[in-house]
């Protein structure tokens, strides 16, 4: 929903992105105007079952009292989870002092490993710690498919037509006093999605790692050219040709993002072909882009 970074710009919001599946929404980062960037972008701020946050400065989470406040406001009442890393407790507890009551609890959890996995419905959400010198975080969403029912062999195994979608499911089921598990009417698993995202980070061996047969890998550039490389360092921040060498080095990857510009930099597109150079699928979004992706025998779309 924002593509900026450090600093909100009259044509760029602070870097945001929403994840949605199957009528529920994660949030990752909160800065400043973030709920704005989320409304111009048509984005339903209700469904916001949990919110990320890669690292604790404000342009990532100074956003969170308005946004709570306007999930609130939108009728929510069920639960809403934030994450992030050390120190989310303490900054989520001092930023509510100006929302104190909200008609729905706040669980927060702190992560303190290197690596952690967590489940969002049948999604996986593996976290990947980065290099910005504050803990960070980067966040790889994966949603598995199983192999395809095969209906003749759920018949052959005199399995009721009722039970087959549980089946499907990956659910093991007894019935009649017999069991049936997946594995008796299921091929074996297909493809499934996955999109990654880091940001505020030096190149880590752990991007390419946890980037690895992304469908789309949302990753900062702040910095388009290589004269930019002492601010880089200074900053622990991107050059787009580092974002791509990562792209490339994963393997698999289908397509790049490069987002969280430099207030610098008012042209990103001008600097694309740098990292085309390196990773030729690259792409310089502006904010409100979304992608819809879908499975490999079915459609997706970009706008």
């Amino acid at each position: 929903m924002g593509t900026g970074g450090t600093l909100p710009m009259v044509n760029r919001w602070l870097t945001s992105l929403m994840v949605r599946y199957r009528g529920h929404s994660v949030l990752i980062d909160c800065g400043e105007g973030t709920q704005v960037a989320a409304v111009k972008a048509g984005m339903s701020l209700k469904p916001i079952d949990k919110i990320l946050l890669t690292h604790l400065h404000a342009d990532h989470v100074s956003g969170l009292p308005g946004m709570l406040l306007s999930i609130g406001n939108s009728g929510r009442t069920e639960d809403v989870s934030i994450v992030g890393p050390v120190g989310t407790e303490r900054v989520v507890r001092a930023l509510r002092c100006i929302v104190p009551n909200l008609p729905f609890d706040i669980r927060v959890s702190e992560m303190e490993t290197e690596e952690e996995t967590m489940f969002f419905l049948e999604c996986d959400i593996h976290a990947f710690a980065l290099n910005h010198g504050v803990p960070c975080y980067g966040y790889s969403f994966e949603l598995p498919r199983v192999g395809k029912f095969d209906v003749q062999r759920a018949r052959e195994a005199g399995i009721p037509m009722p039970l087959w979608k549980r089946l499907q499911r990956g659910e093991t089921v007894e019935d009649g006093g017999r069991t049936f598990t997946p594995d008796m009417v299921l091929g074996p698993p297909r493809k499934g999605i996955k999109v990654t995202y880091c940001t505020d980070t030096r190149p880590t061996p752990a991007i390419p790692r946890a980037a690895a047969d992304s469908d789309l890998f949302i990753c900062e550039g702040m910095y388009g050219t290589a004269d930019m490389l002492a601010s880089s360092w200074a900053n622990r921040h991107l050059l787009f040709e580092e974002a791509a060498q990562m792209a490339a080095d994963a393997g698999g990857v289908k397509e790049l993002w490069l987002t969280h510009y430099s207030p610098s930099m008012p042209n990103p597109k001008a600097y694309r072909d740098v990292a085309r150079a390196i990773f030729p699928n690259t792409y310089t979004p502006r904010d409100g882009w979304t992608k819809s992706i879908a499975f490999e025998d079915e459609p997706g779309e970009t706008h």
